[in-house]
């Protein structure tokens, strides 16, 4: 019987980690639809085996605004009118309020806008390629700060559900002028330069953008400039 081999010793060779901050401009307003507490609520319910009712609460729209953005602070309280509504939504602005936009959302934006601006690269690859986090204290690792003035609220006409393509109302919030500071992690030493992926992102908020109507879903809405 051969005698086993021992290994006197092993070469782990260390990633080039390096971190890169940056923000991302909005050249087009960025309209956000978070999923709200009764939409998620549903669906638990139906997963659960549970009886959804179709009985339709009363629309009270800004409520439905207020559910639409990604809350940093603490999201105001839902009003039983609208007048509630709005008085506890100013009285959250007055007091601060932080939103935020998710951060996988932003890095697919630059990944597939690489993609579809003809680049020559896989999207599978970009996903190791770097990591996306926001660079402000009030971001979190799912969220972004968004950094500008307070959203407004927003009217919409869409049409939802299968064969019948309901008209439905919907109500979100939109930031006309919004920054988003952001620090990118990436291997120094992989197959992209800082300066590619720099310039992906240029290509992201062109071609792809983020939040509702944005250019890879026919719309012009959530574009985006790279600022250094």
């Amino acid at each position: 019987m051969a005698p086993k081999k021992t290994v006197d010793s092993i070469g782990i060779r260390p990633i080039n980690i390096q971190t890169v901050e940056f923000t991302i401009r909005g050249t087009s307003p960025l309209i956000v639809h978070a999923w709200s507490h009764k939409a998620k609520q549903e669906m638990l319910d139906k997963q659960r085996g549970k009886k959804v009712t179709s009985k339709h609460a009363i629309k009270i729209p800004v409520n439905d605004f207020i559910e639409s953005m990604y809350w940093l602070t603490e999201q105001p309280e839902l009003g039983e009118t609208d007048e509630e509504a709005e008085a506890n939504y100013v009285n959250a602005i007055e007091r601060g309020a932080r939103f935020g936009f998710p951060c996988n959302a932003i890095k697919a934006s630059i990944i597939s806008g690489a993609y579809r601006a003809g680049l020559d690269v896989k999207q599978t690859e970009l996903r190791g390629t770097f990591f996306i986090e926001g660079a402000t204290d009030a971001s979190t690792i799912d969220l972004a700060e968004i950094t500008g003035p307070a959203p407004e609220m927003r009217e919409d006409m869409v049409r939802v559900g299968g064969m019948s393509k309901v008209a439905d109302i919907r109500y979100r919030g939109e930031f006309r002028e919004w920054e988003i500071p952001l620090r990118m992690r990436y291997n120094a030493d992989g197959k992209y330069s800082l300066e590619q992926i720099l310039n992906m992102v240029n290509f992201g908020g062109f071609v792809c953008g983020v939040g509702e109507w944005r250019p890879e879903r026919e719309g012009q809405f959530g574009m985006y400039e790279l600022v250094v």
